[in-house]
């Protein structure tokens, strides 16, 4: 299966599609879900519909899938949450909040999550990736005042 459009545009797709979804608006893009019991958030331009579909909340699994058409062109898969819930007071809501921020920081270059590194107060997100967008995976953190918090891992790439 190849891209028609090009990898950059396919790249820049992505970074639309995170921008306009989560990051920008958590739980609150929600579509009615194709599955019972998940969140769905999607966003179309063109061709291109990016699908995200997750279960859970404080640890959460999910996948998110481009389409061209009816052909699904690229996936990857995510599972984590926080670490320690009981750690802060209001935990979950507390670190949910930070990585929407992170993530509006996403580039064109590495746009399966957010910035190699984002701060805010006493909060510090990183993300750590190989691979490009033909094969890759990485791991999420965030730690509070030096303490791990979060972590995600994740991997995906173009389907072939």
């Amino acid at each position: 299966m190849a891209l028609s459009v090009s990898r950059p545009d396919f790249m820049t797709f992505l970074v639309s599609a995170k921008l306009q979804t989560y990051a920008a608006q958590g739980d609150d893009a929600t579509v009615t879900p194709l599955v019972p019991g998940s969140h769905q958030l999607e966003y179309q331009e063109g061709a291109l519909l990016h699908r995200d579909i997750y279960f859970g909340g404080a640890y959460f699994v999910g996948q998110e899938t481009v389409y061209e058409g009816s052909t699904p062109v690229w996936a990857m898969g995510y599972a984590g949450g926080v670490i320690t819930p009981d750690a802060l007071p209001n935990a979950v809501r507390e670190v949910y909040k930070f990585p929407r921020s992170a993530l509006q920081h996403v580039t064109a270059e590495r746009p399966y999550r957010g910035p190699r590194q984002w701060r805010e107060g006493v909060f510090v997100y990183s993300d750590d990736s190989q691979g490009d967008i033909g094969c890759f995976w990485g791991i999420e953190t965030i730690t509070h005042e030096g303490q791990s918090v979060y972590q995600l891992r994740y991997n995906g790439g173009l389907l072939r």
